[in-house]
């Protein structure tokens, strides 16, 4: 008979990440790169064990390789435990049938049995593609003192942007009396985060309840969340303050990675109290040329800078070439910019390929939308990609 661990952690990172377009057409979302030397799942992983959780199930689904790769062992997150540690859990075929994930309530349904291998008090369901820091033991003593069968976790957003969310709606105790999914005319402001603290026998209750509604789309907010308000169960929310970014947009990418620039960013990488963790291969130092410009940047290791840099962020072992541009632009791995080229206000993958003096998007005043280069993708000599303009094959002459 295992051990007992209080609280298990659930991290639904199967999505495939349809509105980051490009970039996910290899990889799942939360394997896509951040701030210059982080994946997305960093940020989810490195605040459970920051908060004192080391037992994470990561349920995968759409192209989960690369994440399954990255993950390993889980031991840049000291979660490479003999008891607990991180596990992946993708879709299996059981005795009678094989099914891939229908919704979030049904991946944690299929995998039931891995949480009570640990026989937690608590479960822990997170999102794999957001960018915050969190400290969830807050959170599970909040739970805790409410005596709450749910906790959700929700931030304070403009009234403008509400109706794009999952609305709270709370008496003076922060119990929820109502939940409202994307309303028109949102009665409050309490956005839910998509992060959930279950009491484990209600979540499985309800979750085989669920299982059982032929007419159920098997998801947390459409089904579960209201279903538990309709038996009266005892919902509340806690609020959190902090930075917290969904970025399963181009446009919430860009700016989350954007966030992190300046003398005071909004989101810092750098706290001490609070480290990201990731899983980093051994590469040289960069390498900054006389001559070279860089202007509020991260640069990080492998890189080569001959040119300009400005107002960016480039993963390892990137190469801007003489008298090459890169502004207002995310780069990621293993990509080069060579002689005179220049990319404005872009993403740009993997292992791409620009040749010199060609142009890649404009200024960020000019079009208002950013260009997105697919991973290994050739843009030719003297070519022109135009703002906006989402290449996923090689631009030739």
């Amino acid at each position: 008979m295992f051990h007992k661990k209080e609280i298990v952690a659930m991290l639904l990172a199967g999505g495939q990440g349809s509105r980051l377009y490009a970039l996910t057409n290899r990889i799942a979302k939360p394997a896509v790169p951040f701030g210059a030397k982080y994946r997305i799942i960093d940020f989810p992983l490195s605040n459970c064990i920051n908060s004192n959780i080391d037992t994470v199930g990561v349920l995968t689904q759409y192209q989960p390789l690369i994440l399954n790769d990255y993950i390993g062992n889980g031991q840049p997150w000291d979660l490479d435990r003999a008891f607990g540690g991180v596990h992946i859990l993708p879709p299996y075929q059981g005795k009678t049938k094989t099914d891939w994930y229908r919704g979030t309530a049904n991946a944690i349904f299929q995998n039931i049995a891995f949480i009570k291998r640990y026989n937690p008090e608590y479960v822990l369901i997170l999102s794999g593609d957001h960018i915050y820091k969190m400290d969830y033991e807050k959170m599970l003593a909040f739970h805790k003192q409410k005596k709450a069968d749910i906790t959700i976790a929700v931030i304070d957003v403009p009234i403008k942007e509400a109706s794009r969310f999952g609305i709270m709606n709370t008496d003076q105790d922060n119990r929820i009396f109502e939940f409202e999914e994307k309303p028109a005319k949102p009665k409050s402001t309490n956005a839910s985060m998509g992060i959930y603290i279950f009491s484990t026998q209600v979540l499985f209750d309800y979750l085989e309840i669920d299982e059982n509604d032929s007419k159920s789309q098997n998801d947390f907010g459409k089904n579960i969340i209201p279903r538990m308000l309709a038996d009266g169960k005892r919902l509340f929310a806690y609020n959190f303050n902090g930075y917290w970014k969904d970025v399963g947009t181009i446009d919430s990418l860009w700016e989350a990675n954007m966030d992190l620039l300046g003398e005071k960013p909004r989101f810092d990488l750098f706290d001490p109290n609070w480290k990201i963790y990731a899983r980093n291969d051994p590469f040289p130092p960069q390498y900054i040329m006389e001559g070279a410009v860089i202007t509020n940047s991260l640069i990080t290791v492998g890189c080569h800078i001959e040119g300009t840099v400005i107002n960016s962020l480039l993963s390892h072992n990137v190469k801007v070439g003489k008298g090459a541009i890169v502004m207002d632009s995310v780069i990621f791995a293993d990509t080069s910019i060579e002689e005179g080229a220049s990319v404005q206000y872009s993403i740009v993958d993997e292992r791409v390929s620009l040749k010199s003096h060609c142009h890649v998007g404009s200024s960020k005043g000019q079009q208002g939308k950013i260009t997105v280069i697919s991973s290994d993708v050739i843009v030719d000599q003297g070519m022109v990609v135009q703002a906006g303009e989402m290449i996923e094959k090689d631009v030739k002459r």
